[in-house]
């Protein structure tokens, strides 16, 4: 599993119009965008007793959170994934899902996921099984994503954050989404090795700090 750097920063629209302009400069859009962004609906999983969420309040080092994603209402790419967090690093796991094998894990419909082939899915079984974890919120949002070869990098800026508490439909693009509170536009970087001072010198705002935004703490403001 390889592990990246990872910063956050809160940003405001002016910031993020200026942002635009000086990004598109210097990296490339990502290949998969429309109109020169996408957008991400993911279903976040916690334990009974919130065991993701107060480990990410807490700032515990070592943490972990599954979630099922797809892009653009595309049902024909969903994957399941396993984000990671030691030491201020992050990696990320990942295994394909079909669209009827995401609602059957949705809906708690998980005794074939033991003798699957994907290590991941047998995980997410195993921790459903011990840890109680299930679907617990939607989380909708819109991405403009740039990529910049050297480094690896990756600068994602993530805006209208929606939730949807409790819900499992979440592959019905008529599932209700709710604004999650007054959630700021976040700006985040990611990179391997090193990060070129020609991104850092892009992603300077003057005023803003690495914060330790969660899109999945925010979308948890109404419980």
């Amino acid at each position: 599993m390889k592990y990246r750097h990872e910063w956050k920063h809160e940003i405001n629209r002016a910031d993020r119009l200026v942002l635009l302009s000086r990004l598109s400069a210097v990296m490339q859009r990502d290949a998969h965008t429309i109109d020169g962004a996408y957008q991400i609906r993911s279903l976040y999983f916690d334990t009974p007793g919130d065991k993701a969420l107060r480990e990410k309040i807490d700032g515990v080092n070592i943490r972990e959170k599954f979630r099922i994603r797809f892009y653009n209402g595309d049902l024909s790419y969903i994957v399941l994934e396993k984000k990671s967090k030691v030491n201020g690093l992050c990696a990320k796991e990942s295994c394909r899902l079909t669209a009827r094998e995401a609602q059957k894990i949705a809906d708690g419909d998980i005794g074939w996921m033991g003798a699957d082939e994907r290590p991941l899915c047998v995980e997410l079984y195993s921790k459903m099984h011990t840890q109680g974890l299930r679907p617990k919120t939607i989380v909708d949002y819109t991405r403009d994503p740039f990529v910049f070869a050297p480094g690896n990098v990756r600068v994602t800026m993530d805006y209208d954050i929606r939730t949807g508490m409790f819900r499992t439909d979440f592959l019905n693009p008529e599932t209700l989404t709710l604004p999650a509170g007054d959630s700021p536009i976040i700006l985040e970087v990611k990179w391997d090795g090193f990060l070129p001072d020609i991104i850092k010198d892009a992603v300077r705002i003057p005023g803003r700090r690495v914060t330790a935004f969660s899109k999945y703490e925010q979308c948890r403001i109404y419980g």
